[in-house]
């Protein structure tokens, strides 16, 4: 028989699941805009409507806050950009889909302050410690996904080119600059980043 103390600890860990997505989802929204050092306990509970005490309690320090929003930021990235381009067979199509995800991802854009990495990596780059190797797994994974679709891309029979590394550099490279642009409401920035894309990748089917 479940006992009663069971029941109420089950809905607790329910409750305290749900408050810390709400809590990461909307810490993901304001480190895009503000940066992972914008993030405060005092601020999110401001922000929610909820206890400070309690979003301590749920992450117990900021550097531990901050891995978690960039993971929850992983998360959102890979639904709505990486799982729907890797729907796509293999090759040109889905690397382009892939691209044109991105794009419309910071285009649309997904976080209010655009591409989450781009804010972010410049100012934990030359700062050693945990969030910074965080961030750069996720910058090493984007890119190493990005070659092994380069190769994919690169003929039927999935040969990879010789320099599948540096064409996904450069594909990101590209990419970068156009969620500046974004930002800072150039028009015609998505245009020219198809265009560069066309010339490292070839030009669309």
């Amino acid at each position: 028989m479940v006992q009663v103390s069971e029941v109420v600890q089950d809905r607790r860990r329910l409750r305290g699941a749900r408050s810390r997505r709400t809590i990461l989802r909307h810490a993901v929204d304001v480190a895009s805009a503000d940066g992972l050092d914008g993030l405060s306990f005092g601020r999110l509970a401001g922000d929610l409507g909820v206890s400070k005490a309690g979003i301590q309690t749920l992450f117990g320090t900021k550097e531990n806050l901050q891995i978690a929003v960039a993971a929850a930021a992983r998360e959102v990235f890979q639904d709505a950009v990486v799982a729907p381009a890797l729907a796509v067979p293999p090759g040109p199509a889905r690397l382009r889909a892939l691209v044109d995800r991105w794009i419309a991802y910071a285009a649309e854009p997904l976080f209010p302050g655009g591409c989450f990495w781009a804010a972010n990596l410049p100012v934990f780059d030359s700062r050693p410690g945990p969030l910074r190797e965080v961030l750069a797994a996720q910058q090493r994974d984007w890119r190493a996904l990005l070659a092994d679709q380069v190769r994919h891309a690169a003929s039927p029979s999935g040969r990879a080119p010789a320099e599948a590394d540096l064409v996904a550099f450069q594909i990101d490279a590209v990419l970068t600059a156009t969620n500046t642009a974004l930002r800072l409401g150039e028009t015609g920035s998505v245009d020219r980043a198809r265009r560069a894309i066309d010339r490292l990748v070839g030009p669309a089917a």
